[in-house]
Formats: C-alpha cells, sequence, structure tokens
C-alpha cells in the first residue's frame, strides 16, 4: 500500500510516499481503507520532533470504508471514521491507503450520504474535541457567556460552531483583525482582538465571562484564569502559544479562589474506557453539516501527493480552517 512516511524529524519535507506491507488488524480492531484524512497541528508536532518517538506513519483521524472488523462491531463496507487509538504515536497511522484503529475509536456514518470523503474527514478530531471540551470539562449551559481563545484555528472554529448551535453566547478571539468577520459569520457575538492580555479590559471584565474555552493554552493561562467571572470555569486544550510551561505558577496568587481549571487532551484519551467515543454525537453533528447548521466542510482539500504543500500551509495559518487531504 502508499504511505506517508516520517523519514527523518523536521520540517515538512520530511515527509515522503512510499510502499509499505498492508496492515493485519488484531483482536479488536478495525482495518479501515481510507478516503480521506485531516490534518492536524498534532501531526506537525510528531513530524518536527517534538513529541519525541513516535510512528513512522503519522495521521491521528480518517475517514473510509471497513476491510475488515475482527471486533464483529462493523459489517465490511461500513462508512465509519477514526479517531486516534493511537494513530500516529504508538501505531503508524491514517496517513495511508489502509489503517488499523482499535473498534473503539471507530464511529459508523450513518447520516447524511450527501457529504462526501473530504466534508467527513474535516470533522472528527476536532469536533470531537471541542464537544469533549465545552459539554465535558466545561458544562457549558444555553444562555451562558463562553470566550473561545485561539478561535480561528480549526478547533476554535468548531467549538464556536458548537457554542453557538447550544444556545450560548459566543466572545471569540483572534491576533488578526482581518479575521473578525470570519468569527462573525460562524455566529461570535463578539469579536476581541488577542495581545495576550484581556483580563484588564473593563469591557471583558463587565461581561461576565461564564468558561473559556483556551486553544492558545501556556502562553495566556494566568490571563484566561483572572477574565472569568468569580466561580468560573475555564478548560485549556491546546498550545497555540508554544508549549513552555508556565513559569512560577502559583496558586495562591495566579488561580482566583472558585475558579475551576481543567484540561483536556484529546490525543491522550478519547476512545478510552473514561472518555468513550459514543458520548460524543458524531452522527447528529454530521446531519447538521448536511444541513447547514455547523459549518464544518473543509476550507482546503489536498491530494495525497501534495502532503508536503499541506503542511506547509498548515503550519503558516493561511487556510483559515480544517484542511483534508483525499486518497484516490
Amino acid at each position: 500500500m502508499k504511505a506517508i512516511v516520517i523519514s527523518d524529524h523536521g520540517g515538512p519535507e520530511v515527509l515522503t510516499v512510499t510502499e509499505l506491507p498492508e496492515p493485519v488488524p488484531a483482536q479488536g480492531e478495525v482495518l479501515i481503507r481510507v478516503k480521506a484524512f485531516g490534518l492536524n497541528h498534532a501531526e506537525a508536532y510528531m513530524r518536527s520532533g517534538a513529541w519525541g518517538r513516535v510512528a513512522a506513519v503519522t495521521g491521528i483521524e480518517c475517514a473510509g470504508v471497513v476491510e475488515a472488523d475482527t471486533s464483529g462491531e462493523f459489517p465490511i463496507g461500513t462508512r465509519v471514521v477514526a479517531i486516534l487509538g493511537g494513530m500516529g504515536r504508538t501505531r503508524n497511522g491514517s496517513y495511508a491507503e489502509l489503517v488499523t484503529v482499535p473498534a473503539t475509536n471507530v464511529v459508523a456514518v450513518r447520516s447524511s450520504p450527501s457529504l462526501d470523503w473530504a466534508d467527513l474527514a474535516a470533522v472528527p478530531e476536532v469536533y470531537a474535541t471541542a464537544w469533549s471540551g465545552l459539554f465535558g470539562n466545561l458544562d457549558l449551559r444555553p444562555g451562558e457567556k463562553v470566550l473561545v481563545r485561539g478561535a480561528t484555528s480549526s478547533l476554535g472554529q468548531a467549538a464556536v460552531n458548537l457554542a453557538v448551535d447550544h444556545g450560548a453566547t459566543v466572545f471569540a478571539t483572534t491576533r488578526d483583525p482581518r479575521r473578525a468577520s470570519l468569527l462573525k459569520e460562524l455566529g461570535a457575538a463578539d469579536v476581541l482582538i488577542d495581545d495576550g492580555a484581556l483580563a484588564p479590559r473593563p469591557a471583558v471584565r463587565e461581561a461576565g465571562i461564564d468558561a473559556v474555552f483556551d486553544v492558545v493554552g501556556n502562553s495566556v493561562l494566568r490571563d484566561s484564569l483572572a477574565l472569568v467571572r468569580p466561580r468560573g470555569r475555564v478548560c485549556q486544550l491546546g498550545f497555540l502559544g508554544g508549549f513552555e510551561p508556565v513559569r512560577d505558577f502559583d496558586p495562591i496568587a495566579d488561580l482566583p479562589s472558585g475558579v475551576r481549571l481543567s484540561f483536556f487532551g484529546s490525543a491522550f484519551v478519547l476512545g478510552t474506557p473514561a472518555f468513550p467515543l459514543k458520548d460524543v454525537p458524531l452522527d447528529e453533528m454530521y446531519a447538521k453539516v448536511a444541513a447547514g447548521v455547523l459549518r464544518a466542510r473543509p476550507t482546503r482539500v489536498f491530494r495525497f501527493d501534495e502532503i508536503v504543500e499541506a503542511h506547509r500551509a498548515m503550519e503558516s495559518g493561511e487556510a483559515l480552517g480544517k484542511m483534508v487531504v483525499t486518497i484516490g
């Protein structure tokens, strides 16, 4: 089969199309013929060496067709999406014509036959992560005010989409004023230009923010904690601002009394017994994508042999949304 391997740690140019033996599913695993896969910053971290030793074939999600299923859960030919389950980290991932995934990390797509493979591949990772952060960690309720920090990322846009659909009032942040219109179109009530210091702004303090969905991460953590109302909630889900730890973090000085801080690392927990994928209403989300309620279609679609260009586009931030790669 054709696969894209990480030939060495480095830039996008280390991704190489090659031939590998077809994988064989072990007990409890599903063999999927990949039709399309989404691009994620996690794969750039794996490729660069930032996450240490990883599998030769990266890729943490895909959409495709079941070729074999040792668990007996999915009939051959079923349209499915797969997320994580060690793909790209402890096992070869989805940048290939075929991939094996634990059955616990596979979801059948039964609704929305009008969606093509690229549309299906644009949803799984970012929407499952956004749903888990908003409703699992933050317990977001209709009518509450949530601030999505890093909202122009694909994960941030998914969070804006889901929060608006849930009936929350969304404040979205971006570093680039030119992107404000995009976030308004997604339903954000207000767009804030993020310079890393939102909490000192009177308008932010007076808004009474109930929850923060933070994709920027460590570089703004103190600020995110300071901008929510008393007994507000903050969930960190990304590191767009860099991996450097928060230096000299002091809970007495930096964590306001009553404010709840949590973290959600989808790459390590989605599909495990504590965080089962059956709890995430992915098929319902696809129906809303098909109906135009959720704006989740890919902003750019690449061919398999354009993977280097695709990674360069992802790292430049030029896509303004989810990018996918199709096979065949």
